[in-house]
């Protein structure tokens, strides 16, 4: 018998757009999901992959702010990642942009919106627009599928802990 996640994270592509939607649900109303989803020191503790930690750079989380943060794997950086927070709406909606430091011209346009399912549950829906479906291919091809499972997997324990 296989094990399964308690909550499946769905990442799909439209073979038609250059978009990449990620589905999730987590046992946590969305004003504390948005709080782990927006405090750095709390991003810090689930973003990315379990063989990585996640070192905040600058994090000035408001509409207008900015952000840049590294993946830093046995002691070195792997990966370094910046962006521009465009609508920081408390427990309803972020939208972003997000850049790999390693594909400059690569940028993403992110809008996540924090559904209330009752219960204490939040779904999380994640649409990213990038300018081509080579682009969408590649970020897919990245590994970038299991990294985000992993960060939600690390979120659903980080989420059992805060208050």
């Amino acid at each position: 018998m296989t094990s399964r996640p308690a909550h499946e994270t769905r990442v799909e592509a439209d073979p038609q757009l250059p978009t990449i939607r990620i589905t999730r649900e987590f046992a946590a109303p969305p004003a504390k999901v948005f709080r782990a989803w927006t405090d750095p020191d709390l991003v810090a503790q689930w973003l990315g992959p379990k063989s990585v930690t996640t070192k905040i750079d600058s994090w000035d989380m408001r509409t207008g702010g900015s952000y840049r943060y590294r993946a830093i794997r046995e002691g070195q950086e792997v990966a370094a990642f910046y962006g521009s927070f465009h609508e920081v709406r408390p427990h309803e909606r972020l939208v972003q942009t997000f850049t790999f430091e390693g594909v400059p011209d690569g940028v993403s346009l992110d809008t996540a919106a924090f559904e209330d399912l009752g219960d204490g549950r939040t779904r999380v829906t994640i649409l990213s627009v990038v300018d081509s479906l080579a682009a969408r291919d590649a970020i897919l091809a990245s590994g970038m599928g299991q990294g985000v499972t992993e960060g939600y997997e690390r979120l659903d324990t980080l989420l059992t802990t805060l208050g």
